[in-house]
């Protein structure tokens, strides 16, 4: 489906002050542009009224596209109703925790509502007949950014009720699952099921919102059938996923188990935004990578990114192309930027695109226009890049709901981090290292891939996963686990017995104490810590039985007590940090774990990124990324290798120069 590397932009031309649309067609295929994104956005100008149609404009636009040879994604244009679909049905929009949405804002109704399906199938429908002749469109996108919006709308909550009956049964084998006796919220009839929204329940409040992310993977799902009826077969099918949201991407989504969502696509589509300038890190667009590349498993799109974007976002130079090799070097075959021309009204007025309000070519499309000629010539190399990571890094829906309710704060606090922000902690410190990671979810119970496996905060998790981890390590396997590993079963029920539930004798600890650090600080006689390596957030004081300690607290009241651990258990070992800590103090012990775990750390570190994969020729294709404003020397193994795309050949180990924002790739011979 997918035959070259694709470098487009979302084109609206609905959104233009005026009509230029044959001189942006010319502009993007001068620039090396091959892909345009349309149509997700503008219900309202497709269906001005209630069963009134006009695809004029997309027309245009289809015909002028195929005319200049660019290849098309059509997104279904269902994330932002029109007004007269609101004034039509007054409760189509979301009724929620906070309260009934008012219209004006996308993705502000309820995904239930039957008149919403009703009139979401038809535009679809009207929109798929309309496009159906067009050799250039490509694929299609499914929704936008899909989530569920919080509705708990009468009709949602009835849904959630059968859904709880289907689990359950009887209402008292859910009262005993969830401890709906304290406070005497026990329920002895469906019918008295209590309103979600004043729940103190934390089992009852996380079964919802995991009814709220399967309303995602079945809306999915539905508009995919629709689209299945007229595609043809060399047309793909995806969805623009997007992480949590902290002023850029940052951290696993919480509203959507991705991983089931996604079989509703044949190709994983994701937005990643990230800080750029002396902020740039790349550990956005790695962690993006690695999540997209887990949903199937396989190559997937970058369907939005930034060409100047949001107001401080505005690339410094060489730092545009050192962000689209990045994406490629992660498994990615498409970068489009989200959008083609700066708009002129709006919300997003400030979000600029690869052209400025303007309109004219400037900087930011010359430096578009070079990275569109070298990606064409890189496209044979790179194309459907391969990777085989060592370590895996698992995440948890339910563990993540788990910390929404109980964080790492006091009652009545304001927490300061999520499971978002503990997710990125262990996994932008492998990043530093330049430890390749694979992000997999929590449904998976086979880990003999991966030489490491990395548990964040595996706070939630059923019996299963727990044996799973277990016999993963006594077969000769690794795993790190953070504080608030093994805590609670998939209701949140906590355990009962000695923590971390049923990974006792793998870890060589038990656990019942935990508190405010208040001071505490790391201290080892193993591993090199640095200065004033602080202990944040929170603090567990573990027993050991069989493990060692290779950090302890520096405290009045902790000192000495394990804060860091590693055991051997079978033929593999389990490491367990006990407690948060700053990234050069993870640095230092991940430096000292990852070897013993039978992972190669090439030496290099932040702000020198390597990445590595296999070509469909079989070679091995290493990227070499300069995250800083400094020249490097890059002095590492490598085989005799020619430097792509220009040619040039680099003999065994010869070292070469990188400039500040820069990026080589090598392809060995």
């Amino acid at each position: 489906m997918i035959d070259k590397l694709l470098f487009g932009a979302a084109y609206y031309a609905e959104y233009m002050p005026l009509d230029r649309l044959e001189q942006d067609m010319r502009m993007l295929t001068d620039a090396g542009f091959n892909l345009i994104r349309v149509a997700e956005s503008t219900w309202s100008t497709w269906e001005p009224r209630d069963g009134e149609f006009d695809f004029t404009t997309l027309l245009r636009v289809l015909d002028a596209a195929q005319a200049h040879g660019l290849s098309v994604i059509v997104g279904t244009p269902t994330y932002a109703i029109p007004p007269w679909l609101a004034k039509k049905y007054p409760d189509i929009l979301a009724d929620t925790h906070a309260g009934p949405r008012r219209y004006g804002p996308r993705q502000n109704f309820d995904i239930t509502h039957p008149g919403y399906r009703f009139h979401a199938e038809r535009i679809i429908r009207r929109l798929m007949e309309a496009v159906q002749g067009y050799r250039c469109v490509a694929g299609f996108q499914l929704d936008n950014e899909t989530k569920p919006y919080d509705t708990c709308s009468a009709r949602a909550q009835a849904l959630f009720r059968d859904w709880l009956k289907e689990r359950f049964g009887a209402t008292e084998a859910m009262d005993r699952e969830f401890g709906f006796a304290y406070w005497s919220n026990a329920v002895s009839d469906w019918d008295d099921l209590p309103d979600v929204r004043g729940t103190i329940n934390g089992s009852f409040g996380a079964e919802y919102a995991a009814f709220q992310r399967h309303l995602v993977t079945e809306f999915l799902a539905w508009q995919r059938s629709i689209v299945d009826q007229y595609r043809r077969p060399d047309q793909f099918v995806t969805h623009n996923f997007d992480l949590d949201w902290r002023g850029w991407s940052f951290g696993p989504q919480p509203e959507v188990d991705q991983f089931d969502a996604a079989a509703a696509v044949d190709v994983a589509g994701i937005d990643i935004y990230h800080p750029s300038g002396a902020d740039l890190t790349g550990a956005e667009i790695a962690f993006g990578g690695a999540l997209a590349r887990g949903l199937k498993g396989d190559n997937y799109l970058v369907l939005e990114t930034q060409a100047q974007g949001n107001f401080g976002w505005l690339p410094w130079p060489g730092q545009l192309r050192l962000q689209a090799l990045s994406h490629l070097a992660n498994g990615a075959d498409c970068v489009e930027y989200w959008h083609w021309h700066s708009i002129h009204n709006a919300l997003e007025s400030y979000w600029k695109g690869v052209l400025s309000h303007d309109l004219a070519p400037d900087q930011t499309y010359r430096d578009a226009a070079r990275i569109g000629a070298e990606l064409a010539a890189l496209s044979p190399h790179l194309l459907h890049l391969k990777k085989k990571n060592r370590v895996a890094v698992l995440i948890s829906e339910r563990s993540q709901t788990g910390l929404a309710w109980f964080p790492t704060c006091g009652p009545g606090e304001e927490p300061d981090k999520t499971y978002a922000d503990y997710v990125r902690w262990l996994c932008d410190g492998l990043y530093r290292l330049n430890a390749e990671y694979d992000i997999v979810p929590d449904s998976r119970r086979d880990f003999s891939d991966y030489d490491l496996l990395v548990l964040p905060c595996l706070y939630s998790a059923p019996e299963d996963l727990l044996r799973a981890v277990d016999t993963y390590v006594k077969a000769g396997g690794h795993v790190l686990a953070s504080f608030r590993t093994g805590f609670a079963n998939e209701h949140l029920k906590i355990y009962h017995d000695a923590q971390p539930h049923l990974l006792t004798d793998c870890f060589g600890l038990t656990y019942d104490r935990f508190t405010k650090p208040q001071g505490a600080r790391l201290a080892s006689s193993a591993i090199a810590l640095p200065p004033d390596p602080a202990v944040t957030d929170w603090l567990e004081l573990p027993e050991l039985t069989t493990a060692r300690a290779l950090c302890v607290y520096d405290h009045p009241a902790w000192g000495g007590m394990p804060a860091v651990t590693v055991n051997d258990y079978g033929a593999g070992s389990a490491a367990y940090l006990a407690c948060c800590f700053g990234p050069d103090a993870l640095d230092a012990v991940l430096a000292w774990l990852l070897p013993r775990s039978g992972l190669d750390l090439s030496g290099a570190r932040f702000p020198l990124i390597v990445k590595s994969g296999t070509n469909m020729a079989g070679r091995q294709v290493t990227f070499y990324l300069n995250y800083s404003g400094q020249a490097l020397t890059v002095s590492l193994p490598h085989p005799s290798a020619r430097s792509l795309p220009d040619g040039a050949v680099l003999g065994a180990d010869e070292p070469f120069d990188l400039p500040g924002w820069g990026a080589a790739i090598l392809e060995a011979q």
